[in-house]
């Protein structure tokens, strides 16, 4: 598989304060630039900036999240995140369930014995964006069909 360039992505949020704490503490992100309304974190490599946004707060993070089912379970729609070595994965995951933060879906293996056999998670930053951390024992699966 080629080396890919880094992603950008611009989300919603409500509060920097618990922004931070959530991307800096918990999924061990590095912060960039920043000023009095975003902030700029280097996520396993890709930039995603936290934009304050001002307006009517809910639980979906102004997402409007819908859900789709996948190998039995209710995924967010829509949802963002990061394909990581399994050794990566293994340690967010213990990052995660060690600051009690809750999962939408917890830590599972799933499609085993398929070409998209893979480990996920999911989970909602403060302001409702939902993630997806996903691992293949094989990256060259990830596009396989």
């Amino acid at each position: 598989m080629s080396s890919l360039r880094p992603f950008h992505l611009a989300i919603p949020v409500y509060d920097l304060s618990s922004t931070r704490d959530f991307y800096l503490n918990i999924l061990g992100a590095k912060e960039g630039r920043s000023a009095s309304t975003w902030v700029d974190f280097n996520l396993f490599g890709h930039q995603v900036v936290a934009h304050l946004v001002v307006g009517n707060k809910d639980n979906t993070g102004g997402n409007n999240i819908t859900y789709s089912e996948v190998d039995g379970d209710k995924v967010p729609v829509p949802h963002f995140g990061v394909v990581l070595t399994v050794h990566e994965w293994d340690e967010l995951a213990n990052r995660i369930r060690e600051n009690d933060w809750d999962f939408i879906i917890e830590p599972k293996f799933r499609f085993e014995g398929t070409s998209g056999e893979q480990s996920i998670m999911f989970l909602k930053d403060p302001s409702g964006n939902a993630l997806e951390f996903k691992a293949f024992k094989n990256l060259d699966m990830l596009f396989a069909t």
